[in-house]
């Protein structure tokens, strides 16, 4: 249960909490990420490095002698690391241990990774999904062109992103705390232990979105050195698509899962089955993800477009008003306006039970005022992406009755789709094979295991041609 809770949209939002949240810290902060730069500004203002959350941290920790900050962040291998534009190594000699702790993570089955990304307050406020802190990933709902505040400390600029986070205090912030202190046993080999304050670090600044709500949290762990391993999010993300009513959204950075493909494609294949919209980025920012993911979603997309035998699919990509790509780094989903998820899983096979995740989500009934929240934020995500108003884009949509269709009647130009042209046999072979996106450790180094999934995905399309008894190209 949290008391409160709330959706941060855009890190501008996050950062500027988590600043917020920090000053209230009095006794324990624990980060875990996928990257870390303690250059990080966390506001956008003229207090120089002060505003930097290297400096935040070491000066809180002078100034409150009770207070314990740990940073957990993965041990990246040199491609990647040198891609992040500044290697973990470095961040962890920003600080001294007896200060704040800091820590890198390799304890992962070989190219594995940590990739939640939750900090925990005094056990009484955590922040959970997609978002790392980072000196590339600050941004804003308008995700201007050319914003004079988008650069790295180097002086580059860096393309606009968005992001989500969501926000949360009481038991549910008590459990992420628990996740977090056992990831940091497992990484570092060090027992921690609960702490008690009767501060209430949540940000003034911030409203509360949810009120009294039942969060639950969906992770993944993978099987490994006789562990069995933890694929919470793949069933979720599996069930949610199996009994969706009306409306399946999914913004995800990546689309390259064959099951959750396969499952989409099923529920395509049915006459009255809901309508499927997937917001993604059009090409990833970086050599290893373009080399290994885009090809792979480009051939499911195309699948799932040849299965959608009633016209219910659509697959977008944001632009800017002068029509950059907005990379979209977010993990929701929602499903009827009932379940929304946000966390830091992609929809991919490495995500479902390779890496380490973690998700928030809640569900709730299709009446109450929780689901109006739900509708609301669903319909900011894509007013904020087609450039309108949210109140325009509600009433449209109220008429049109199709979220597709109500985006293509408004995009001018700011959501255009993907995966329409034909894939290549390349991209063909790497969504058969799904090179660099392991299912397991028991597939990491044997990719022809992993051509059993993509076979889930084929019957599926081919079975839903049969029966409306139309060809398959």
């Amino acid at each position: 249960m949290a008391d409160r809770a709330a959706i941060l949209m855009e890190n501008g939002t996050y950062f500027a909490a988590l600043r917020e949240a920090l000053e209230n810290a009095q006794r324990s902060v624990i980060l875990l990420g996928w990257q870390f730069d303690p250059r990080t500004r966390l506001v956008d203002d003229d207090s120089g490095p002060a505003a930097e959350i290297g400096h935040i941290l070491r000066r809180l920790v002078v100034e409150r002698p009770d207070l314990e900050v740990r940073l957990l962040i993965w041990r990246s291998p040199l491609p990647i690391a040198f891609s992040q534009g500044f290697f973990p190594q470095r961040a962890q000699r920003w600080f001294r241990r007896k200060t704040v702790d800091f820590r890198l993570d390799r304890a992962r089955p070989v190219g594995g990774c940590h990739h939640q990304k939750v900090v925990v307050i005094d056990d009484r406020l955590a922040f959970c999904g997609g978002g790392d802190v980072s000196v590339d990933r600050w941004d804003t709902p308008e995700h201007l062109d050319a914003d004079p505040r988008r650069f790295t400390p180097y002086g580059l600029p860096y393309p606009p992103r968005h992001e989500v986070m969501m926000m949360v205090d009481g038991a549910a912030a008590r459990a992420l705390g628990d996740l977090a202190r056992q990831r940091w046993k497992d990484g570092v080999g060090e027992a921690l232990h609960p702490v008690a304050v009767a501060s209430d670090p949540w940000p003034a600044s911030i409203e509360a979105d949810l009120t009294r709500v039942t969060v639950g949290i969906a992770r993944t762990e993978p099987a490994w050195r006789g562990a069995a391993g933890v694929r919470e999010n793949e069933a979720l993300h599996l069930e949610a698509i199996a009994r969706a009513r009306r409306l399946i959204y999914l913004e995800n950075q990546y689309f390259t899962s064959p099951l959750i493909a396969a499952a989409l494609a099923d529920r395509l294949d049915e006459s009255d089955g809901p309508e499927v919209v997937i917001v993604s980025t059009a090409q990833s920012p970086s050599w290893f993800d373009h080399a290994t993911m885009d090809g792979a979603r480009h051939a499911l997309l195309e699948r799932l477009r040849r299965a959608d035998l009633h016209g219910r699919f659509s697959a977008w990509t944001p632009r800017t008003v002068g029509g950059e790509t907005i990379i979209v780094h977010s993990k929701v989903s929602i499903i009827d306006d009932t379940l929304l998820r946000v966390g830091s899983t992609n929809l991919n096979n490495r995500s479902c039970g390779f890496d380490t995740e973690c998700d928030l989500g809640f569900e709730t009934s299709e009446d109450s005022d929780n689901a109006k929240v739900i509708r609301g934020f669903r319909a900011r995500l894509l007013a904020h992406f087609l450039g309108v108003d949210q109140a325009v884009f509600e009433a449209t949509f109220a008429v049109v009755g199709s979220l597709g269709k109500t985006i293509e009647g408004l995009t001018e130009g700011r959501m255009t789709p993907i995966g329409l042209e034909p894939a290549s046999p390349v991209a063909r072979w790497l969504a058969d094979y799904q090179l660099g996106d392991p299912a397991s450790p028991a597939d990491a180094w044997r990719p022809w295991r992993r051509g059993r999934l993509s076979r889930v995905l084929k019957d599926t399309v081919q079975r839903a041609h049969a029966a409306e008894g139309t060809a398959l190209d």
